[in-house]
């Protein structure tokens, strides 16, 4: 009897080719977040059922660019950077479950097919994208993170800009933000093979870091834009009132989730 190995697809003899290994992920990662709030209803249209919108603040929005390096348990990506670096654009909500504050991604793109699979697993709606960020550097014309530094970010998809920013550091801050500083909160779904059989898989999920260290957050001010596509609903989420912008160092462990429901009716 033949037998193949792997955590995901592709399943070899060696499991070798697997897109993805075994849990746990470890990330170190630059990131800035943009705060600000929108139409609570917007947000609203985004939350599936058993989801409510959060109770204080439902308009809130974090839109986050974060330049990772990533790696299973051994770390033999990390010299191989190919298969450890990758940059990301995602946009973070916030939604209350039987009266428990969660955060929720509601938009997400990677510019790597490793990156795609760890995150469709974990419910996250992402899709490939352009993403840049300045990154800080203690010589020469990068910023240093200091008062006054200035960093730009941009976000591609199907040859359309998305967003674009730049984020000036003020201070030193005692938080990195409040809108993604909850456990998450996803759907894993899969439609049946068969026309008309609804969902093979329907779990709405909760996630978070197995542990997390992070370098001393700064806050400061943002200049954002968003911009129409016909692929993309990012602008939907349009901002009507600026809250913060943050950088941090972060160092992050995944390891697995708990499912709270299956058979969830969200789908609309």
């Amino acid at each position: 009897m033949t037998s193949v190995r792997g955590y995901f697809p592709p399943r070899t003899a060696t499991g070798a080719a697997s897109l993805i290994p075994a849990p746990p992920w470890h990330y170190s990662g630059d990131l800035l977040t943009i705060e600000y709030r929108t139409d609570p209803a917007r947000v609203r249209e985004l939350l599936p059922e058993p989801l409510e919108p959060a109770e204080e603040d439902p308009g809130a929005v974090a839109l986050i660019w974060a330049d990772w390096q990533s790696c299973a348990a051994g770390g033999r990506e990390l010299l191989d950077p190919v298969l450890s670096q990758y940059k990301e654009t995602f946009a973070v909500v916030r939604c209350t479950y039987r009266g428990r504050t969660y955060s929720r991604c509601v938009y997400i793109w990677v510019d790597k097919d490793f990156a795609l699979a760890r995150g469709l697993h974990q419910g996250y709606p992402k899709k490939l994208g352009s993403i840049h960020q300045t990154r800080p550097h203690p010589y020469g014309p990068a910023p240093r993170v200091e008062a006054g530094a200035r960093f730009g970010a941009t976000l591609a998809a199907a040859d359309r800009r998305l967003a674009q920013a730049v984020v000036t550091l003020r201070e030193p801050s005692g938080t990195g933000g409040f809108v993604n500083g909850h456990p998450m909160a996803h759907h894993r779904r899969l439609p049946s093979i068969e026309n008309g059989k609804g969902l093979a898989l329907d779990e709405l999920i909760e996630s978070g870091a197995a542990s997390f260290e992070g370098g001393q957050p700064w806050v400061g001010d943002a200049e954002l834009e968003l911009f129409d596509s016909p692929t993309e609903e990012l602008a939907r989420l349009e901002v009507r009132e600026p809250i913060a912008a943050y950088y941090r160092q972060v160092g992050v462990v995944w390891d697995g989730g708990r499912l709270l429901e299956s058979g969830t009716s969200g789908a609309r």
